[in-house]
Formats: structure tokens, C-alpha cells, sequence
């Protein structure tokens, strides 16, 4: 009877255990040697080593759980409870989300940093209301365009078949003539493989992990904006943590902001000088190539302020006050 008594406390003492240990899933788009992936897996580890192993977050990299679009919705249904996603992909939800990919609106890091000051009140209660906890968020490199051909000006670029990820990137593929086609990350390679893309805009980490080099020749570093990932939590798993778990998955994120901030402006040069040891010249953008993507750029913020309402209007007002 006694032994029964003992295997019985084991038993319950272990399934204890197993129950007081959480599981949590953390899909994201990029590949495992892309920075913000590697930030992220450091994230991870630093929470399992906070909560002692209470809290298991499994990240899934390359859009292997879900596609890119489908992150934000499995976040917020609760299929995943954490996931990494590019804000402006979803601008057509709600404008404020891309803000940061307006050209040259915020065109440095220390501009992008005030930028992000700026929109996170409404992103934080936008997000809230659907549900979600938006833990933190970190930049791309500085966008320039990869192209296949040398460019001078934004003529240049007509008829192109150009990449677009993004309501803005499809926009400035209008203004300035090109063909846009929706192609998200993982899918980059073959896409330009296949001659289904011939440009696009993007960072120069991009360039790199999608191996832009064996595919397109030059990139002009245009420095036109820095969108951002944002790491996000469903709201109801976050609220089923206890507070030791919740206190320790808060400060993990806030570490990883900080982090992957400074990896981010920090690796800038580095992916530049990785494509030109691949074979990828690195152009500085002519005055009239530039004065052009002011134009569309500046085009841009006026569409964007108009369709944004007063939610875009505080976020403006908030940034060109800093």
C-alpha cells in the first residue's frame, strides 16, 4: 500500500512538472543565418534560462509554419503564440502599419529610432485591440535597389519587373513605371531564377541571404527607409503566463530590442561588403536618381497622411516634433 502511495505522488509530482512547463511556438519568414532570426533564438534562450525552463519558445524559421501574410493572423487566432512579422506587409489592414516604409520619411537610424517613438502608442493599443501584445521591434538595413541593369534615374526603372512584398513597394513600383510582382522572401530566389524579377528594393541582408548576387549585378544604396519586424505575443497566452514568466519573457524582449538595433546598424556595412566580395557593385545613387525617389517618396507621404487618418496625423505630429 505504501509503495502504491509513493508511485501515486510520483506520478502526480511529474505530471506536475510537465504541466507546469509551457510551450510556445515563434514563426518567422527569414532563414536561420538571417540576423533578426539569430536575435530571435537568442531571445528564446534567454527565457528558457530566466523561467528555468518554464517557458519553451520553439522558433520556426523560413516561413516552414507559416507564410509571411499568414503570421499576424495566427498570432492573433491563438495558432501560434508568438510570431515575427515585417509591419508594412500589413498597410492595407491599417495604414499606420506602414509608416516606416514610407521613402524617406525616415531614412537613419536615429530617425527610424524616433520614427518607432512615435507610432508605438497607437501600434501597441491598434494591436491590443486585436488581441495582441506587440513584446518588440527591430529594423532593416537601409533599402537601396537591386537592379539588372545599370540605372541613372527613375526612368530607368520603366517596364522593369520589379518585387514588391509590400502595398508601399508595389506603390513606388507604379510611380515609377515598373511591373510589380508580389514575392515574399522565401521565395526571392526562385523568383529572380526565373526571371520572374528583375529589381527590387530592399536591404542589403536581403541581398545577401537570398543570394541576390548570383542573379542581379548592382545595388544603389538609396538609404530609402528601415522597415521594421515586430515581434508579437497573443494576448491570452501571454495573460495565462504567471508573473515570474511574464516579467522574465518582457525582459528578454526588451534585451532583444536593444540588441538587434545595434546588430542591425551595426551589420549594415557588413552586407554591402559581402555582396561586392560576391561579385555585386555597389552604386551611390546619381543626384537625379535620387531627386526622383524624393519625388515618389514625398508622393508617398502625402497619399499615405491622406488615407491614415487622424491616427497617421498623431504619428507625423508626434515624429517631426522629436
Amino acid at each position: 500500500m505504501k509503495f502504491k502511495s509513493s508511485l501515486a505522488l510520483a506520478t502526480l509530482a511529474l505530471a506536475t512538472a510537465a504541466s507546469a512547463q509551457v510551450k510556445w511556438d515563434l514563426p518567422t519568414a527569414y532563414p536561420p543565418s538571417n540576423f533578426h532570426t539569430e536575435n530571435l533564438a537568442k531571445f528564446a534562450g534567454e527565457v528558457d534560462q530566466a523561467t528555468a525552463g518554464k517557458l519553451k519558445i520553439t522558433v520556426h524559421s523560413n516561413a516552414s509554419l507559416f507564410k509571411a501574410p499568414e503570421i499576424k493572423r495566427a498570432v492573433q487566432g491563438g495558432q501560434a503564440q508568438m510570431g515575427e512579422i515585417l509591419l508594412v506587409n500589413f498597410q492595407n489592414e491599417w495604414q499606420v502599419f506602414g509608416v516606416d516604409g514610407i521613402p524617406f520619411l525616415a531614412d537613419s537610424y536615429d530617425a527610424a529610432w524616433k520614427l518607432y517613438q512615435a507610432q508605438k502608442p497607437v501600434l501597441s493599443k491598434k494591436l491590443a485591440e486585436q488581441g495582441i501584445v506587440l513584446l518588440y521591434t527591430v529594423p532593416w538595413p537601409p533599402q537601396g535597389i537591386f537592379i539588372n541593369k545599370p540605372i541613372a534615374s527613375a526612368a530607368d526603372l520603366k517596364g522593369v519587373k520589379w518585387r514588391a512584398y509590400s502595398p508601399a513597394t508595389a506603390r513606388i513600383a507604379e510611380l515609377v513605371g515598373a511591373q510589380p510582382v508580389t514575392v515574399q522572401q522565401a521565395e526571392l530566389s526562385q523568383a529572380m531564377a526565373t526571371g520572374v524579377v528583375e529589381s527590387y528594393m530592399s536591404s542589403g541582408s536581403t541581398g545577401y541571404d537570398t543570394k541576390t548576387y548570383e542573379y542581379i549585378k548592382n545595388f544603389y544604396d538609396t538609404q530609402a527607409w528601415l522597415p521594421k519586424n515586430a515581434v508579437l505575443v497573443n494576448k491570452k497566452a501571454f495573460d495565462a503566463l504567471d508573473k515570474p514568466s511574464q516579467d522574465a519573457l518582457l525582459k528578454a524582449g526588451a534585451d532583444a530590442e536593444k540588441r538587434g538595433w545595434e546588430v542591425s546598424k551595426a551589420k549594415t556595412q557588413e552586407y554591402l561588403d559581402l555582396l561586392k566580395k560576391n561579385g555585386m557593385a555597389i552604386h551611390v545613387p546619381s543626384p537625379q536618381l535620387k531627386a526622383d525617389m524624393k519625388k515618389v517618396g514625398d508622393t508617398m507621404i502625402k497619399e499615405w497622411s491622406e488615407k491614415a487618418g487622424a491616427d497617421g496625423q498623431a504619428v507625423l505630429d508626434a515624429y517631426r516634433k522629436m
